[in-house]
Protein backbone atom coordinates (compact mmCIF):
# COMPACT_ATOMS: atom_id res chain seq x y z
CA UNK A 1 0.00 0.00 0.00
CA UNK A 2 2.93 2.49 0.94
CA UNK A 3 4.29 2.12 -3.12
CA UNK A 4 0.70 2.84 -4.49
CA UNK A 5 0.64 6.31 -2.30
CA UNK A 6 4.64 6.89 -2.84
CA UNK A 7 3.20 6.65 -6.43
CA UNK A 8 0.09 9.10 -5.69
CA UNK A 9 2.66 11.70 -4.08
CA UNK A 10 5.30 11.29 -6.86
CA UNK A 11 1.99 12.33 -9.45
CA UNK A 12 1.19 14.98 -7.34
CA UNK A 13 4.60 16.78 -6.83
CA UNK A 14 4.56 16.05 -11.09
CA UNK A 15 1.25 18.37 -11.27
CA UNK A 16 1.29 20.45 -8.34
CA UNK A 17 4.92 21.18 -7.18
CA UNK A 18 6.63 24.18 -7.98
CA UNK A 19 9.43 22.81 -9.93
CA UNK A 20 11.07 25.81 -11.63
CA UNK A 21 11.78 26.71 -8.35
CA UNK A 22 13.06 23.68 -6.94
CA UNK A 23 16.27 25.61 -5.72
CA UNK A 24 14.83 27.83 -3.34
CA UNK A 25 13.20 25.07 -1.51
CA UNK A 26 16.17 22.67 -1.59
CA UNK A 27 17.33 23.92 1.99
CA UNK A 28 13.91 23.12 3.64
CA UNK A 29 13.69 19.61 1.84
CA UNK A 30 17.02 19.08 3.23
CA UNK A 31 15.67 19.78 6.88
CA UNK A 32 12.51 18.01 6.58
CA UNK A 33 14.91 14.55 5.32
CA UNK A 34 17.39 15.17 7.96
CA UNK A 35 14.69 15.97 11.19
CA UNK A 36 13.38 12.31 10.52
CA UNK A 37 16.56 11.20 9.91
CA UNK A 38 17.45 11.92 13.44
CA UNK A 39 14.02 10.27 14.77
CA UNK A 40 14.88 7.20 13.09
CA UNK A 41 18.08 7.27 13.96
CA UNK A 42 17.86 8.65 18.01
CA UNK A 43 14.78 6.46 18.23
CA UNK A 44 15.46 3.35 16.39
CA UNK A 45 14.94 0.94 19.29
CA UNK A 46 11.98 3.48 21.47
CA UNK A 47 9.94 4.52 18.13
CA UNK A 48 6.60 6.36 19.04
CA UNK A 49 5.63 5.38 15.11
CA UNK A 50 6.11 2.38 13.26
CA UNK A 51 5.48 1.70 9.45
CA UNK A 52 4.53 -1.65 8.67
CA UNK A 53 4.49 -2.73 5.45
CA UNK A 54 1.44 -4.62 3.30
CA UNK A 55 0.92 -6.12 -0.43
CA UNK A 56 4.12 -4.64 -1.46
CA UNK A 57 6.66 -5.86 1.39
CA UNK A 58 8.95 -7.52 -1.39
CA UNK A 59 9.47 -3.61 -2.34
CA UNK A 60 8.95 -1.99 0.90
CA UNK A 61 9.61 -5.05 3.27
CA UNK A 62 10.28 -3.19 6.92
CA UNK A 63 9.99 0.41 8.99
CA UNK A 64 13.37 1.26 7.45
CA UNK A 65 12.55 0.55 3.74
CA UNK A 66 9.22 2.47 4.07
CA UNK A 67 9.71 5.35 6.21
CA UNK A 68 13.65 6.15 3.48
CA UNK A 69 11.03 6.22 0.71
CA UNK A 70 8.34 8.57 2.25
CA UNK A 71 11.15 10.45 3.17
CA UNK A 72 13.17 10.34 -0.34
CA UNK A 73 9.72 10.39 -2.61
CA UNK A 74 6.96 12.43 -0.73
CA UNK A 75 9.09 14.94 1.74
CA UNK A 76 10.34 16.90 -1.49
CA UNK A 77 6.88 16.57 -3.09
CA UNK A 78 5.24 18.01 -0.07
CA UNK A 79 7.44 20.68 0.24
CA UNK A 80 7.34 22.03 -3.00
CA UNK A 81 3.68 21.53 -3.09
CA UNK A 82 3.03 23.09 0.07
CA UNK A 83 5.23 26.18 -0.42
CA UNK A 84 5.33 26.19 -3.68
CA UNK A 85 1.37 27.26 -2.80
CA UNK A 86 2.25 28.67 0.45
CA UNK A 87 -0.22 32.17 0.75
CA UNK A 88 2.75 34.23 1.77
CA UNK A 89 0.99 37.43 0.48
CA UNK A 90 -2.01 36.38 1.96
CA UNK A 91 -3.57 37.36 5.41
CA UNK A 92 -2.24 35.36 8.64
CA UNK A 93 -6.05 34.09 8.65
CA UNK A 94 -5.59 32.36 4.67
CA UNK A 95 -2.30 31.47 6.13
CA UNK A 96 -3.36 29.74 9.29
CA UNK A 97 -6.35 28.33 7.37
CA UNK A 98 -3.54 26.36 4.70
CA UNK A 99 -1.58 24.98 7.34
CA UNK A 100 -4.46 23.43 8.95
CA UNK A 101 -5.88 22.22 5.73
CA UNK A 102 -2.52 20.25 5.31
CA UNK A 103 -2.77 18.96 9.21
CA UNK A 104 -6.30 18.11 9.10
CA UNK A 105 -5.84 15.90 5.57
CA UNK A 106 -2.61 13.87 7.08
CA UNK A 107 -3.56 13.69 10.17
CA UNK A 108 -6.93 11.98 8.63
CA UNK A 109 -4.94 10.30 6.36
CA UNK A 110 -2.80 8.70 9.20
CA UNK A 111 -5.97 7.70 10.85
CA UNK A 112 -6.32 5.52 7.52
CA UNK A 113 -3.48 4.24 7.40
CA UNK A 114 -3.73 3.22 11.19
CA UNK A 115 -7.03 2.55 11.82
CA UNK A 116 -7.96 0.60 8.26
CA UNK A 117 -5.11 -0.63 6.35
CA UNK A 118 -2.61 -1.36 9.34
CA UNK A 119 0.06 0.58 7.92
CA UNK A 120 1.39 2.52 10.79
CA UNK A 121 1.22 1.76 14.51
CA UNK A 122 1.78 4.35 17.27
CA UNK A 123 3.85 3.21 20.68
CA UNK A 124 4.84 4.88 23.96
CA UNK A 125 2.49 7.28 24.26
CA UNK A 126 2.34 8.75 21.17
CA UNK A 127 -1.43 9.28 19.93
CA UNK A 128 -3.49 10.89 16.75
CA UNK A 129 -3.54 13.90 18.78
CA UNK A 130 0.16 14.64 19.22
CA UNK A 131 0.36 13.54 15.48
CA UNK A 132 -1.98 16.24 15.11
CA UNK A 133 -0.04 18.83 16.95
CA UNK A 134 3.28 17.21 15.40
CA UNK A 135 1.75 18.30 11.94
CA UNK A 136 1.40 21.87 12.96
CA UNK A 137 4.58 22.07 14.13
CA UNK A 138 6.35 20.78 11.60
CA UNK A 139 3.97 22.21 8.61
CA UNK A 140 4.61 25.74 10.84
CA UNK A 141 8.78 25.19 10.98
CA UNK A 142 8.64 24.57 6.96
CA UNK A 143 7.77 27.63 6.12
CA UNK A 144 9.39 29.04 9.12
CA UNK A 145 12.61 27.47 7.78
CA UNK A 146 12.22 29.64 4.07
CA UNK A 147 12.39 32.65 5.66
CA UNK A 148 14.41 32.38 8.86
CA UNK A 149 16.59 28.70 8.81
CA UNK A 150 19.06 29.59 11.99
CA UNK A 151 16.61 30.41 13.92
CA UNK A 152 13.99 27.21 12.72
CA UNK A 153 17.18 25.18 13.67
CA UNK A 154 17.31 26.32 17.23
CA UNK A 155 13.75 25.74 18.30
CA UNK A 156 13.57 22.51 16.43
CA UNK A 157 16.51 22.04 19.07
CA UNK A 158 14.21 23.00 22.06
CA UNK A 159 10.99 20.72 20.43
CA UNK A 160 13.09 17.54 20.04
CA UNK A 161 14.08 18.34 23.51
CA UNK A 162 11.28 18.31 25.09
CA UNK A 163 9.60 15.61 23.15
CA UNK A 164 12.04 13.35 24.30
CA UNK A 165 11.85 14.32 27.95
CA UNK A 166 8.23 14.08 27.67
CA UNK A 167 7.80 10.59 26.21
CA UNK A 168 10.91 9.74 28.94
CA UNK A 169 12.98 8.51 26.08
CA UNK A 170 15.59 6.29 27.49
CA UNK A 171 19.27 7.45 26.74
CA UNK A 172 20.41 3.47 26.65
CA UNK A 173 17.73 3.29 24.33
CA UNK A 174 18.88 5.54 22.15
CA UNK A 175 20.83 4.08 18.49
Amino acid sequence: MHSILLIGYVLAGWKWGDWRNWEKYYPTILFFLIGDLLYNFLLYNYPMWSYHPSFDKQILPNHTMISLAIEFLSFPVKVLIYLGHYPAKKSKAKQGFYILAWVVSLTVFELIARNVWGGLSHHHGWNILWTFLFYIVIFGLLRLHQIRPLLTWVISFWIITFLLIYFKVPIEKMK
